[in-house]
Order: structure tokens, then sequence, then C-alpha cells
């Protein structure tokens, strides 16, 4: 009999909730078709904890996903919270439950579906094939160096720091070179080492680590010609590892190639089987409650736990298999809807998927 795994379960902020709920219902008709087990524990995060707890990451929702097997998170923030105090918003929540779960690398996957093409704003046919990984350092960089103000001649300044030691890019780009090894092995490094310190170093280690994957294609990209070429030749690109403020930008340019945000699903991983899945985009507090957000990003994130955490391979095909199968069928929310009259509500879209699970 298959384990009983501890899922944390986070619904955050917006249609976080709503989302959320696609996805336990997706692994609920797993549980049915193929003997998997979860026992699903809930706790608050996001804005919404800090309206009632008064802290972004509550000491019992980390304590939970501390015990946990994997973590599911819907989404957190919004303007609501905007105006606060760093230490009362939500995004410093995520950057603590990062650190003190060890996660450092964000695993994006971007797969142009054919029936979704329309949806994109870019030409068909340069669409053609593409299927990619963002592998975004997570813990490093100018998100974590040293932030300053001081007074100069030309009136107050302000410093943001970015440092990388050798450790921080040798374990994520051992990841990535994994992660290019189960797929077509073409890894693109991307950093700006005709410019900055961090990138040279960056681009000396990941040279260094290529060494014990000769199986594996490597090809070092600037970042500005890889933010070029993901519009001009995104086919081309199978894994992309890079640094974290690179990451973060490529990554949501990445998700466009798929017609919406709506649709990219998105891991967080550690050194372990450990992981934290949450769909790529964020609250969308203007259609909170109206039960109109497209809940495949967070379905699409349940099958990445399966694969990455949990190894339930089969599991995982059946879920992609299933949203392919619906969207082949021409079903859609309103963010990938060309006709919008016709679009399906998040529980309706939901359904189908489940229905769709053999």
């Amino acid at each position: 009999m298959t384990d009983v795994k501890k899922i944390a379960v986070i619904e955050g902020d917006g249609i976080g909730p709503e989302v959320v709920a696609e996805a336990i219902k997706v692994m609920r008709k797993t549980e049915e078709a193929y003997g998997l087990r979860f026992d699903f524990e809930y706790g608050l995060f996001g804005g919404i904890a800090i309206d009632e707890k008064g802290t972004p990451l509550p000491e019992d929702t980390l304590a939970m996903c501390q015990k946990a097997d994997a973590v599911l998170l819907g989404a957190v923030g919004g303007p609501k919270w905007d105006s606060n105090p760093k230490e009362l918003r939500p995004e410093t929540g995520l950057l603590g439950i990062r650190k003190a779960l060890g996660l450092f690398s964000n695993i994006r996957p971007a797969l142009v579906f054919d029936c979704l093409k329309e949806a994109s704003t870019l030409k068909p046919e340069v669409l053609e094939g593409t299927d990619l990984i963002v592998v975004r350092e997570l813990t490093g960089g100018i998100y974590f160096g040293e932030k300053f103000r001081r007074d100069s001649a030309g009136g107050e300044e302000a410093v943001d720091t970015s440092t990388y030691n050798v450790q921080e890019v040798e374990r994520i780009a051992r990841q990535a070179f994994e992660i290019a090894r189960t797929r077509r092995k073409k890894l693109a490094s991307v950093d700006k080492a005709n410019v900055l310190e961090t990138s040279r170093l960056w681009r000396e280690t990941v040279i260094r680590v290529s060494a014990d994957y000769p199986d594996v294609e490597l090809e070092h990209v600037l970042v500005d010609n890889c933010a070029m070429q993901l519009l001009r030749r995104p086919a081309s690109f199978d894994v992309i590892v890079t640094e974290n403020m690179f990451g973060d930008i490529l990554s949501d340019e990445a998700a466009m190639l798929t017609g919406s945000i709506g649709m990219l699903s998105s891991a967080s991983l550690g050194e372990g089987a450990f992981g934290l899945y949450e769909p790529v985009h964020g609250s969308a507090p203007d259609i909170a409650g109206l039960g109109v957000a497209n809940p495949v990003a967070t379905i699409l994130s349940v099958a990445l736990m399966y694969r990455l955490t949990f190894g339930y391979h089969e599991a995982a095909e059946a879920i992609e298999r299933a949203v392919s199968e619906v969207l082949d069928a021409g079903y859609r929310t309103s963010d990938i809807a060309v006709d919008k009259s016709t679009a399906l509500n998040t529980s309706a879209m939901g359904d189908l998927i489940v229905a769709a699970i053999r």
C-alpha cells in the first residue's frame, strides 16, 4: 500500500483558495485512480495571515510545512498590503519561507500547447515546438544582498549589492544539469559575464561543473541576448539556468509565450525531494471571488509535485494528458478564450480535467 504523503496546503490570498480547491479535486481523483494517499493540512500565509495573525509567515504555518512531504501554495499578496512596512508584506513571507525550508531553486516549465497558439501574441510558427524549463536560483543575488542609502554629491544615493559564492552556483548548476539529462540534454546558462563579476564567477563555476555532465550540451548566453532569443527562437531552448534577478524576469517572459500566465506551474526545491509547488501567477484580486480564474497552472503544479518530489510519474502524466485533452477539446477559461462568451468558470474547468484523468 502506498505511504500516506503529508501535504501542507496554503491557499493564500485572492484567487488562491479557488485554484487550490481545483488542484485538491485532481489529487483526490488520482488517489482513486492510482491508489495514492494524501493527508492535507491547511495553514495561513501571506496577506490573510497578516490580517489574522499579524505576520505573513506564522510559526504554526512554518512548522506545518517543515513536517510535510510537500507544500501546495495558491498565491499571495495584493494592493491591500502594498503600503505595509517591509516586515508586514506578503512578499517578505515568501522570502522567509524559502529560506526556512532551504529552497534554493525555482523550476518553471513553459510549454506551448498547439491548440493555444492563437492565445499568444507571437506568430504560431515562432512558437512551434516550444517546451522549455527555466531553473532560477532563489536565495542569492541582489534580492538578498546588502541594501542601504547614503549621501552623495548628487543627493541621496541607494545601493543594492549582488553576491554569489561558488557553492550557491554549483548546487543550482548541478540541479539544472540533472533536469537537462531527463529531457533533450541541452542547457543554456544565462549570465552577464561581459559586465558583472558575479556573472564571471557564475560562468566559471558552471563550466567546471559541466565536466561531470559530458552528455549535456552547454551553451552560455548573455541575459539580454536570451531575452531576445526567447521571442525569436523559443523552441531552441530546453533548460535555462540563471541567477535570481535574471530568472525572475526571464521566467515571466517565457510564461507569456504560452498565451497566459494562468497556464504556468512552478516548483521550489532544495537539496532533497521536498518541494513547494505553486502557480506562477499572482493572487489577481481583481477577479477574486468571481469564479473565473484559470486553475490549470495550479493543477499542473500538482503534476510537477508528483514527478519531482514523489516520483509518481504515471499519475503526473495522467494529469498532464487530461489537461491537454480538455484544451484540445476547445474548453477555455476567460484568460485564454478567444470568444469570452463560451468561457468556463474555475470549477467547471477543474471538473472536466478531473473527469479526463484515467
